[in-house]
């Protein structure tokens, strides 16, 4: 398996590295000296597709050298528009993606590059990982952790995720790129890795090509963050119906602690009516069972966190439960089009 090879196999083709960016001036500067740092001996480019940016980022981009970083000025139209309107101008064999508030380990580029030899690789995964102290930094990142865990037990996945994202150009491109109908971050990624994976196409996950990232530092942030991605996870579900069920990303806990929020709510709502608190008492503790795996593996990792994670969990169901409602309500409203 290509992950147990001790060195890196070089590659010979030209690589794109492509960075959509919008409003990006607080970040955009750090990002690219990562990808400048990078100890890759071949050759790269590095395409910035800026998104409409009104705030400088242009300016910031331009201070690089021009043979070391193109940028492309496009009109805003979202993230997954920007990222093929870069991946349309790259030189390079091989596209590599992430985000303009990433920094790139000095690894990366060639840790995206590792399975690339294997000519039935189409795509390739990486990790985030984060230098936040915070508490809920930290359990944030033990939940991507978990469903890192669930990648590594497959040979081939059905998620990319943008921020380090590798596919072949001509494949890439065979599928049209991102589809440009999400205009903000919002599923693209998971869209274009489902529709690979379903056409037989081979996805694999590296946890070595690492990016940092910033994750949300309060309980209200991660709360917000995680509605809204529930909200359009539902217009991704309409696309790929059989998703619902299971993928390669999705804890299973999780797809089962929904609808036991869904049940503990319609308890609650039914005590005026009838005595529903032995269904709500057995419903929550059903739920607090299911928190207790992801529970173990985090106290292993971190004392205060593990503590933490029923709670953590609840406050992620319920705002998962909260916006997939809402999402399936603006669905069938033609405000969330599908």
């Amino acid at each position: 398996m290509w992950l147990l090879l001790n060195e890196y196999m070089p590659i010979t083709l030209m690589i794109s590295v492509i960075v959509p960016a919008y409003n990006s001036g607080k970040t955009i500067e750090g990002c690219l000296k990562s990808l400048l740092n990078q100890d890759y001996k071949g050759k790269y480019e590095i395409i910035v597709a800026d998104d409409g940016s009104t705030d400088g980022t242009e300016e910031i981009v331009r201070k690089f050298p021009k043979s070391k970083v193109r940028l492309i000025k496009l009109p805003h139209r979202g993230p997954a528009a920007a990222r093929n309107g870069g991946a349309k101008s790259a030189k390079g064999d091989i596209l590599l993606f992430t985000d303009a508030d990433c920094i790139a380990d000095r690894s990366w580029l060639a840790e995206m590059l590792r399975p690339f030899p294997g000519k039935n690789i189409a795509g390739v995964q990486g990790a985030y990982k984060t230098k936040q102290k915070s508490l809920m930094a930290r359990l944030a990142q033990l939940e991507i952790e978990e469903r890192y865990k669930r990648l590594l037990k497959s040979e081939s996945i059905d998620w990319v995720g943008s921020y380090s994202a590798g596919y072949r150009k001509k494949i890439f491109l065979a599928f049209r790129g991102f589809n440009e109908g999400y205009t903000t971050a919002s599923g693209e990624d998971p869209d274009l890795s489902y529709k690979m994976a379903k056409a037989g196409h081979r996805l694999v996950f590296n946890p070595s090509a690492i990016v940092y990232h910033t994750h949300p530092s309060t309980l209200s942030k991660y709360f917000r963050q995680k509605l809204f991605r529930a909200v359009w996870r539902v217009r991704l579900y309409k696309r790929h119906r059989e998703k619902i069920v299971a993928e390669a990303y999705t804890p299973g806990l999780l797809k089962l602690q929904i609808p036991l929020s869904y049940l503990f709510a319609f308890a609650l709502l039914s005590l005026p009516f009838y005595n529903a608190l032995p269904a709500m008492i057995a419903t929550a503790a059903l739920f607090f069972i299911t928190t207790l795996p992801l529970t173990a593996e985090n106290l292993r990792k971190d004392r205060m966190a593990g503590l933490l994670t029923p709670f953590f969990v609840t406050v992620r169901t319920l705002a998962f439960a909260i916006g997939l409602a809402a999402g399936f309500l603006l669905l069938l409203t033609g405000r969330l089009k599908g």
